[in-house]
C-alpha cells in the first residue's frame, strides 16, 4: 500500500503558495530531517516569517495544524533512503562518486518513482473511461510538451483510430471550438500555466468537452476546467524547460493509459495493433 509522502506533497502544491510560504517550503524541502525536531517559533525564526504563516502553511497543506504537520513529516521521514530519493540532485551538485551519467540515470528513475507515488488509481479509471466513451480524443500540448503529445497519439493510433493531436495551437482553439460533449482532450503541460493550453481549454469546457491534465500541479489556471487530473512527479526549474525526467514521467502515465484502454478493448485493439503493424512493415528491410 501507497502511503502519504509530505515532501511530495509540498512540492505538488508549491505553486499554491504565498510567498512566505514558499520560503517555509524551500527550507522545509531543504532541511526536512532538521524541521521535525523544531517547534514553530523555531521555524518561523529560522524562515523569517510569523507563526501565523507557518501555520497558513500547514493548512494549505491539508492539515490541522503545525503538530500534524510534524507528524505527517517524521511518517515520511521513516524511510529515510526514501526520503532522500525524491528531491533531484542538479548538475552542479555532482560529487566525485556520481558521474553524470548516473546522475542522470537516477533523476529519471526518480521521476517514475515519485509520479507512482502521486498515481491515484480513480483518476486513471476516470481518464480512460472518458477515452473509451469518447467521439474523438485529442492531445494538446505547447512547446516541449507537444512532442509529448505527439508521442501519446502515435501509441494510441496502434490500437484506435479516435485519437489526433494538432500542433498549431491556433489550430487547436478552433479544433477545440468544433467539440462536443463527446469528445476528450488530454492536455500535456508541465505547469498548466501555459496561456494556449488555457484557452483551448475554457473554450472546450464551453461546449461540455471533458478534459483531461496530465500535469506537475494540483491546482493551476489549466485544472479549473479538468474532468481528471495525473500527475508526473518530476521537479522541472525556469531553466530545465523540457527535461528529460518529466518527460520520462508523462510517458509512464501515457503508458499505464494506454495498457489500460486496451485491456478494456481488447478484442478491437488487438485487430487494430495487427492491422497498423501489417500496414507499415512492409517499409523494413
Amino acid at each position: 500500500m501507497k502511503t502519504e509522502n509530505l515532501l511530495i506533497t509540498i512540492q505538488t502544491v508549491y505553486n499554491q503558495f504565498t510567498k512566505a510560504e514558499k520560503k517555509i517550503a524551500d527550507y522545509v524541502l531543504q532541511n526536512y530531517d532538521k524541521v521535525v525536531f523544531m517547534s514553530i517559533t523555531d521555524l518561523s525564526d529560522e524562515c523569517k516569517v510569523a507563526d501565523a504563516s507557518v501555520f497558513r502553511f500547514c493548512r494549505t497543506l491539508g492539515l490541522k495544524g503545525y503538530q500534524e504537520f510534524k507528524m505527517k513529516l517524521s511518517l515520511t521521514m521513516h524511510n529515510d533512503d526514501q526520503a532522500s530519493e525524491i528531491l533531484n540532485v542538479s548538475g552542479n551538485e555532482l560529487t566525485d562518486e556520481m558521474s553524470l551519467a548516473e546522475n542522470i540515470m537516477n533523476n529519471s528513475i526518480n521521476a517514475l518513482k515519485e509520479t507512482f507515488m502521486l498515481l491515484k488509481k480513480s483518476q486513471v479509471i476516470e481518464t480512460v473511461e472518458l477515452m473509451n466513451k469518447a467521439r474523438n480524443v485529442y492531445f494538446f500540448g505547447v512547446g516541449d510538451s507537444l512532442l509529448t503529445a505527439q508521442e501519446a497519439r502515435n501509441k494510441f493510433l496502434r490500437i484506435t483510430n479516435k485519437v489526433q493531436c494538432i500542433s498549431d495551437p491556433h489550430m487547436q482553439a478552433m479544433a477545440a471550438a468544433m467539440t462536443t460533449s463527446e469528445d476528450v482532450i488530454i492536455f500535456i503541460s508541465y505547469s498548466g500555466a501555459t496561456k494556449d493550453n488555457v484557452l483551448v481549454a475554457e473554450i472546450a469546457k464551453k461546449n461540455g468537452t471533458k478534459i483531461v491534465a496530465i500535469t506537475r500541479f494540483v491546482k493551476s489556471p489549466l485544472t479549473v476546467y479538468t474532468d481528471a487530473i495525473l500527475l508526473c512527479g518530476s521537479n522541472e526549474g525556469p531553466l530545465q524547460g523540457g527535461a528529460m525526467s518529466s518527460k520520462v514521467s508523462q510517458m509512464f502515465l501515457i503508458d499505464i493509459l494506454l495498457q489500460q484502454y486496451y485491456k478494456r478493448n481488447k478484442e478491437q485493439s488487438t485487430i487494430n495493433n495487427q492491422n497498423t503493424t501489417s500496414a507499415v512493415v512492409e517499409k523494413l528491410y
